[in-house]
This record gives structure tokens, sequence and C-alpha cells, in this order.
């Protein structure tokens, strides 16, 4: 989550920059960005009405299984240290 408000901490500090020096951002217009989150969510439209006429065996959350995991993606997590190797431990 940090790198996430990092990001936009820094964004904010971009956009100010360019607005002191008045320079027009660079990025995509808010429309393009308008058009792909309709294209995201476009996609979920077909499985949706997929489990609605053929419903599995199984009652899933089709939010919680489909939405969530595209939509939002895995969230990167920190990385574990082996025990042999943070300990300083070379492999002979």
């Amino acid at each position: 989550m940090k790198p996430y408000v990092l990001s936009l901490a820094l964004g904010l500090l971009v956009g100010v920059i360019y607005a002191l020096f008045q320079v027009r951002s660079p990025a995509p217009p808010v429309i393009a960005l308008v058009g792909l989150l309709g294209i995201l969510l476009g996609e979920q439209i077909p499985p949706l009405i997929k489990s609605v006429i053929k419903p599995d065996a199984v009652a899933t959350s089709w939010l919680r299984h489909q939405v969530k995991l595209h939509v939002f993606g895995e969230l990167p997590q920190c990385a574990k240290a082996e025990a042999g190797t943070a300990a300083g431990k070379k492999d002979v």
C-alpha cells in the first residue's frame, strides 16, 4: 500500500510543479481514462451473464472471485527472506 500512496503523492507534487510553470500535463485526457475504465468493467459483463444463465453447482461470489481479482489485481507483498540467507550464511 505504501508504494501506491507514495506514487499518488509524487504525482500530486509533479502536478503542482506543472501548474506553477503553466505547462500542460503529458497524461492522457480524462475521456481516455474513462474509456479504459469502461473496457475493464465491460470485460466483466459476459461472465456475469454466463453465471446468471447457467449458475455453477457451488455458489460462489462473482464479485469476489471475478471482479476483485481482475480489476484490482494482486497487491504486491514484501518478499520474505529465508532463514539461512537472512543470517548471512553462504551455501558451500
